[in-house]
């Protein structure tokens, strides 16, 4: 029986808003996407809308907190999701041993675990062989602010951080840093605002000002920085 569990943030709501930068990221993912698929940490299901576009045999959205995982059954039983979905109540480790997948993300989940690198070691053992594991997470720990400790978030992941977490059953293949425009959002709400939580219009002005621009900018700097991290793990 899946142990419960409260998420603390209150921010998904204000997010699932933010359809520019879910379509960028999706835009990295996609190609990624396919056969069997395990989203950890789904919470109100908004990333699917932009990640199972019909490339995926199954997607299974797995959620602990029994308030976000009550959403996903209303959304799956007036079916605001596609028919390949299925919905799973806890964490990794209740997932069936025998269940095996092609593709495992986790989408602003990593840094909410504890005991991430744990976490990885557990996921890789349902990976099937040549299968991908798919992290974003907030980038750069320097960056870390009242907005990450609202929320709940242990950590901001570097590309050496990716590397040294790295489960011995995956072998990590790329590592790349998005939305460089919205680094300086976010280093100027830990240096001047010091806000627990971004309001509606800075939502809207950061996804229809700021990732347009990042769509641009982040190929100019070579993806060398950013406010999120992107990491692709392969399975061994």
């Amino acid at each position: 029986m899946a142990e419960e569990y409260l998420y603390p943030g209150t921010e998904l709501q204000l997010f699932e808003r933010a359809v520019n930068w879910k379509t960028y990221f999706a835009t990295k993912l996609l190609p990624h996407i396919k056969g069997d698929v395990l989203e950890c940490g789904s919470g109100i299901g908004s990333n699917a809308a932009f990640l199972n576009m019909g490339t995926a045999t199954t997607w299974v959205m797995l959620e602990p907190d029994s308030n976000l995982f009550a959403t996903l059954d209303n959304k799956l039983i007036t079916k605001k999701f596609r028919p390949n979905t299925e919905i799973f109540k806890g964490t990794i480790k209740d997932i069936p041993p025998d269940r095996k997948f092609d593709v495992v993300i986790y989408i602003d989940v990593l840094e909410h675990i504890e005991n991430d690198s744990l976490e990885l070691i557990k996921t890789g053992a349902y990976l099937k062989t040549g299968g991908k594991l798919i992290v974003l997470a907030p980038a750069f720990q320097f960056l870390y602010s009242s907005f990450d400790r609202t929320i709940g978030h242990y950590r901001r992941y570097n590309a050496m951080q990716m590397k040294n977490i790295t489960p011995p059953s995956l072998q990590l293949q790329k590592v790349i840093y998005l939305d460089s425009m919205g680094f300086f959002a976010s280093a100027t709400n830990r240096l001047l605002l010091n806000q627990s939580l971004p309001t509606t219009q800075q939502i809207k002005f950061w996804d229809k000002c700021l990732v347009p621009v990042s769509k641009i900018t982040d190929r100019l700097f070579f993806f060398t920085f950013g406010k999120s991290i992107l990491a692709f793990w392969k399975k061994k």
